[in-house]
């Protein structure tokens, strides 16, 4: 996959540090020349030190070929207005980072449905790791309205049970289970032990009953 990324930002670099290590083909582009010295000496990839919002520049960094194009900076009205301009090049997805939620019904409005803001994202991550102290690790999918809980199973109430016998709810399912370090897909059979870690998908407004059931 070709990925053209504007932005050489902490935001910008990491994810094309990430695509990178995951053998994809990534162009920079970033009008700091500090930026992009940084980002040339720790990425193996193409970086354009020009300004991404100049259509010359997108055409350097062959925008037209991109599979996906994300506009990273910290600037809304940078990262909407080369959105606008690589809509021409019919990318199959386009991606904004968003610094100022009110601007989002903007970037909506011309087309780009992919919008993320990485502060709003680690907010809401920290409060839920503040608000489920007893939960592992999450990831909050979909648009916040569901959850991937990683919980060690200490509930005496359940331990020993079937999985088929708790899982799948209304409102939660049972993805994964861990023992002794391995991964495994669930099975109804399976019976829980006390120790084990188990991943489950939960819809947000029943985690407090989903963790309550498992830890308590």
């Amino acid at each position: 996959m070709y990925v053209v990324i504007m932005g050489g930002g902490r935001v910008g670099l990491h994810l094309a540090a990430s695509l990178v290590a995951r053998g994809h083909d990534v162009t920079l582009i970033e009008n700091d020349e500090h930026l992009c010295g940084n980002a040339a000496a720790e990425l193996d990839a193409l970086i354009i030190c020009g300004n991404g919002t100049d259509t010359k520049t997108l055409e350097e960094a062959n925008v037209s070929e991109a599979d996906v194009f994300v506009a990273a900076t910290g600037n809304d009205e940078a990262n909407l207005l080369s959105c606008i301009l690589v809509k021409q090049y019919n990318i199959p997805k386009i991606i904004a980072r968003l610094s100022n939620p009110d601007h989002e019904e903007a970037f909506k409005k011309v087309g780009i449905d992919d919008v993320i803001s990485p502060e709003l994202t680690a907010a809401g991550y920290l409060e839920k790791l503040i608000t489920r102290p007893k939960v592992a690790d999450l990831i909050v999918i979909g648009k916040g309205d569901a959850e991937i809980l990683d919980i060690t199973v200490k509930n005496k109430k359940i331990i020993g049970k079937r999985i088929g016998d708790i899982s799948p709810t209304n409102d939660s399912i049972i993805v994964a289970i861990y023992k002794n370090g391995e991964l495994t897909i669930p099975k109804a059979d399976m019976v829980l032990n006390e120790g084990d870690k188990i991943s489950i998908l939960v819809k947000s407004e029943a985690v407090k009953d989903i963790v309550k059931m498992c830890t308590k």
